[in-house]
C-alpha cells in the first residue's frame, strides 16, 4: 500500500507544532500500525530528518503507552483494540491518514505524538491501592467472593490506563479511569476498609489535575480498548456521594 500520513510534530512541550505530511509506500496490510510508523522512521533517518517519536512498550494491548489519535479516533477505527493492535489492513491504498496525539490539558505533550500520562500516575497514588498486611499467601478460597461481584471487579481491574477515554470525551474527563480502579478495589472485600478515603482522595486528585466533569456522553467506553462500561461511573459517583455524606457527619453532630 501507498499511504499519505499527516503527522503531529512538536519538538518539545513549549514549542509551536504543526502536522507535517509524509508518503509512504511498501506498507503491508499485515503490519501493525505502530510497525508501520516503524517502516516511517526508518524512511525518515535515512532521509536524514528526525523521526517521530511516540510511545511503545509491550506491543501487545497491555502497557496503554501507544496512544495515538487516528483520524479522530483514540487508538483508530477497530474497536476494543489499543493502537498497537490496530493493523494495517484497516485501510487502503491511496489512504490519507492523520494522526495526532491525545488532546487534554491533562496530558502536555512531551514530543510529537508523546503525551505525559503522569496525571493517571498520582491519582492512582492518592487512592488506588489497598493496604493489607505483608507474609505468607492466603489460600485462594480463604475469602469467598460471588461469581459476579469477582467477573465486575475484574472486568474494570481490564483498564491499562491509556488515556483514550480522555482523548475521546468531549470535555475531557477521566471518570471512565479513575471510576474503573475505584470499583476494581471497591468490588472486593480487601478494598472495603478505604473504600470511603479511595473515593474522596481519588476523585479529589483527579480535579486538581485539571480534568473536566463528566456529563455521561458515552464517547470513553466507545473509545475504551478494553471496552469498559460507563457503569463504573455510575459506581464511582456513588461511592464518592456515600463518602461524602459520611465525611459531614461528625460536623452535624458537633453542631447540634
Amino acid at each position: 500500500m501507498k499511504l499519505t500520513l499527516n503527522v503531529w510534530r512538536q519538538p518539545a512541550s513549549q514549542a509551536p507544532g504543526k502536522l507535517e505530511t509524509y508518503t509512504l509506500d511498501g506498507v503491508s496490510a499485515d503490519m501493525s500500525f505502530l510497525e508501520m510508523f516503524d517502516l516511517l522512521n526508518e524512511q525518515l533517518t535515512t532521509e536524514g530528518k528526525v523521526p517521530v517519536a511516540f510511545a511503545h512498550d509491550c506491543r501487545e494491548g497491555i502497557c496503554g503507552s501507544c496512544s495515538m489519535m487516528i483520524n479522530g479516533q483514540a487508538h483508530g477505527p477497530w474497536a476494543g483494540a489499543a493502537t498497537c493492535q490496530l493493523h494495517m489492513r484497516a485501510f487502503k491504498d491511496g489512504d490519507i491518514i492523520t494522526v495526532e496525539p491525545w488532546r487534554a490539558s491533562a496530558f502536555p505533550i512531551v514530543k510529537d505524538l508523546v503525551v505525559n500520562r503522569g496525571s493517571f500516575d498520582r491519582i492512582i497514588q492518592a487512592g488506588g491501592y489497598v493496604s493489607v498486611n505483608t507474609g505468607g499467601a492466603r489460600d485462594a478460597n480463604s475469602i469467598l467472593i460471588g461469581k459476579d461481584t469477582v467477573e465486575e471487579a475484574m472486568d474494570a481491574a481490564a483498564c491499562i490506563g491509556c488515556g483514550a477515554c480522555v482523548a475521546a470525551c468531549p470535555n475531557a474527563s477521566a471518570s471512565l479511569f479513575t471510576g474503573a480502579k475505584i470499583t476494581h478495589l471497591g468490588m472486593l472485600p480487601q478494598g472495603q476498609p478505604e473504600r470511603d478515603t479511595r473515593a474522596l482522595a481519588m476523585v479529589e486528585q483527579m480535579d486538581i489535575e485539571g480534568f473536566g466533569h463528566c456529563t455521561l456522553v458515552g464517547e470513553c467506553q466507545e473509545a475504551c480498548p478494553k471496552e469498559i462500561s460507563i457503569d463504573v461511573i455510575k459506581k464511582m459517583n456513588r461511592d464518592y456521594l456515600v463518602a461524602s455524606a459520611k465525611r459531614q457527619e461528625p460536623k452535624a453532630a458537633s453542631a447540634s
